[in-house]
Formats: C-alpha cells, sequence, structure tokens
C-alpha cells in the first residue's frame, strides 16, 4: 500500500487483485486541509456578479481615498458625503472607513448568497443593481476630481 499525504485529501493507492490500482481518498485530518475542503468543495452562486460588485467597492474605496487625500486642492474641499461613512472617518481616520466599506460589502455578499438559495435572480438583481448604483458614484467622483482638479 502506498500512503501520499498532502494538505487537501489523504490519497491511498489500494492494489485490487487483478493488478490494476484504484485511488480512495478521504479527508485529511489537518484542521487546514478540513476547513480549506469545506470552504472550497463547490462553487457559490452568482461568483462573477460578487466578484464584479466586491471590484466596483473597492475602486469606490480607491477613489474616495484618493479625493480625501488630496482634498484641498486649489479653491475645492472635497469631503465624505455619506453620513455613516463620515461619521467613521472622523473617529476612525481612513483604516475605520475601510472596515466600515468592507463590512457593508460583505453584508451584501453574505445577503446575496443567502438570497441565492431561494431565488437565484433576486440575488442577481441585488447585486447588478448594487454593482451599477456604486458604479455611478465611482464614475461621479472621478468626473468631480478630474473637472476640479
Amino acid at each position: 500500500m502506498i500512503f501520499t499525504r498532502n494538505v487537501w485529501a489523504q490519497v491511498t493507492l489500494v492494489a485490487e487483485r487483478s493488478g490494476e490500482a484504484t485511488m480512495k481518498s478521504s479527508r485529511s485530518d489537518n484542521p487546514l486541509g478540513r476547513l480549506l475542503h469545506f470552504g472550497f468543495r463547490q462553487r457559490l452562486p452568482l461568483e462573477h456578479e460578487t466578484a464584479l460588485f466586491i471590484l466596483v467597492n473597492v475602486l469606490d474605496f480607491a477613489t474616495t481615498y484618493y479625493m480625501l487625500m488630496h482634498r484641498d486642492t486649489g479653491d475645492v474641499s472635497f469631503f465624505e458625503s455619506n453620513p455613516v461613512a463620515r461619521y467613521f472617518l472622523n473617529h476612525w481616520g481612513v483604516r475605520g472607513l475601510l472596515w466600515f466599506k468592507m463590512a457593508v460589502v460583505a453584508f451584501v455578499c453574505v445577503i446575496a448568497q443567502i438570497v441565492a438559495t431561494r431565488k437565484i435572480a433576486t440575488a442577481r438583481l441585488l447585486l447588478v443593481a448594487g454593482t451599477i448604483i456604486v458604479s455611478i458614484v465611482v464614475v461621479y467622483s472621478l468626473r468631480l476630481f478630474l473637472h476640479h482638479a
């Protein structure tokens, strides 16, 4: 019997009586291997929509950060217009703003995945609508910055 172990699973080659070898796999005793196997055993619904939503939100944070770091350019002063995000920015700085935006994105993604288990079309609509809305904010922010820079 030949035994090979890796992070993902244990694979054992078993010689049958006919001389052919077959493979049996079982879950690893390694906790990290079990976690990775459980977490990535199947694809999530709406992976592309979720990835695009996350990407657009990263762009939103990047444009917000860039504008806030260059807020006093000439006669123009940029500020965060979302009062909740402004609260986090004023109390915990840029790191607090980042954590707030990450929490909102994570919340929307989790809700979309939960809804997708019952109504995938509704979850897709949620993610696509969120992506469009945040994309409009990103384009508006870039236009505002370029116009006043």
